[in-house]
């Protein structure tokens, strides 16, 4: 059985005001042509399947419209779909019943007392397999869970979480059957983007241990990090990352999806094969100048030199200047600059020079770069620039009140 794995689609994604819709539908019909190609038999979505918890009509058609040309393509395919930090579960569960219809499962909620609610085990002729399709967890998903001799500990609600699942997904499991986890989480030591990535910030805790996943697992399918990686030094389980650069930090990012094929011989445990599989880029994302910051007229000269004619898609641009360059004039000459240019330009980047640590400190001038700063470190940064707190630390009781107040809202949001 061969089954793909990709995760953090982000759906109706504005990127610096400019929508990325043609780029997703390159994407579909790029992956399309690899399930087809890949003779794939189980498509795997772990979860951020929307930029945002209330997406655009034009994200949902979207999404529909790939699930309905999957099945054209591909009559006996499988897909699994989880909801991400970014999704609404409740939105994600209301396409269920239509979604059914294209052998499509959504999986928006954990519920403790129904842990069964995210198993899906799958038994037809091309496709068998076992599976613990486990969303997004918020902290009001496994508060029965969470209880220790401490107290509430929402790592220990996930571990309890996926313990009761996977208990159930074992249950009547043939030894042919691969036992497959999904999820969507910041396992510890993964490498986050520190610009487009939501911190998951819940009870002061953030990553989980990848102990949470059963040894029994075949494959774990991972979302959240953008960035595709292996998790814990184990082949198996592995984020697949986005399928094209959610920010400026990612450009140079290998964007891909994993191909897992699982192989059982007689009297031999399942043997299972991850090959990675690249995705073209068709919007280039570029940085410029890609080192340290130049003086004004060489940078514009660099913009003039940017060759666009190869471009289909035309490519995103955003520029470094240093604080001081930036006179009355600046923004006129870099205008002047980008004139005939086909690109999607993406605001200027002040790097303000501060003289007694002969460090550059970055000025972010638009409001998409300040959103996805850790809130402790804003907090951190207020009390920094107070006259009456400089050089004081913030006390641990506000940290854990700003991290309470986080999770009420991220709760919030998701409903």
């Amino acid at each position: 059985m061969k089954v793909l794995h990709t995760s953090d689609w982000h759906l109706g994604q504005q990127f610096y005001e400019h929508s990325r819709f043609s780029e997703h539908q390159a994407f579909f019909a790029w992956l399309i042509d690899t399930l087809v190609t890949e003779k794939i038999d189980l498509l795997l979505v772990a979860g951020d399947i929307y930029h945002t918890a209330t997406p655009a009509a034009s994200a949902e058609n979207q999404l529909y419209q790939f699930i309905k040309d999957v099945k054209k393509c591909c009559p006996t395919i499988q897909v699994v779909l989880i909801a991400g930090n970014h999704d609404s579960a409740n939105r994600i569960l209301a396409a269920q019943p239509l979604l059914a219809q294209f052998d499509t499962h959504v999986v928006g909620r954990f519920d403790a007392q129904h842990p069964d609610d995210v198993v899906i085990k799958l038994n037809s002729h091309s496709t068998c397999a076992h599976i613990v399709a486990m969303p997004f967890l918020r902290a009001s998903d496994v508060s029965t869970l969470s209880g220790t001799n401490d107290g509430a500990s929402y790592a220990q609600g996930v571990a309890q979480a996926y313990k009761l699942s996977t208990e159930l997904a074992l249950i009547d499991k043939p030894d042919t059957t691969p036992l497959i986890v999904m999820g969507h989480l910041h396992a510890k030591g993964g490498d986050i983007s520190s610009d487009s990535e939501r911190n998951l910030v819940i009870g002061g805790e953030e990553a989980i241990t990848a102990k949470v996943f059963s040894e029994q697992a075949d494959y774990v399918a991972l979302g959240h990090l953008h960035k595709a990686q292996i998790v814990a030094k184990s082949d198996v389980i592995r984020y697949s990352g986005t399928p094209m650069p959610m920010s400026f930090s990612e450009r140079n990012y290998t964007h891909q999806v994993n191909i897992i094929e699982f192989e059982h011989a007689q009297k031999q445990p399942i043997s299972t094969t991850v090959k990675p599989l690249y995705i073209p880029r068709s919007a280039d994302v570029i940085v410029l100048p890609k080192g340290e910051c130049v003086p004004l007229a060489q940078l514009c000269e660099q913009i003039k030199d940017l060759d666009t004619t190869t471009h289909t898609v035309a490519p995103y641009l955003r520029v470094k200047l240093k604080s001081s360059d930036t006179d009355t004039t600046f923004r006129e000459q870099i205008e002047q600059a980008l004139e005939g240019k086909n690109i999607r330009f993406c605001g200027i980047e002040r790097v303000r020079e501060n003289s007694q640590t002969q460090t550059n400190e970055r000025v972010f001038d638009d409001l998409n770069q300040v959103e996805m700063l850790n809130p402790i470190n804003l907090l951190e940064q207020a009390f920094e620039n107070d006259k009456d707190m400089a050089g004081q630390n913030v006390p641990e009781e506000l940290k854990a009140l700003l991290n309470e107040v986080i999770s009420e809202l991220t709760e919030q949001e998701q409903l």
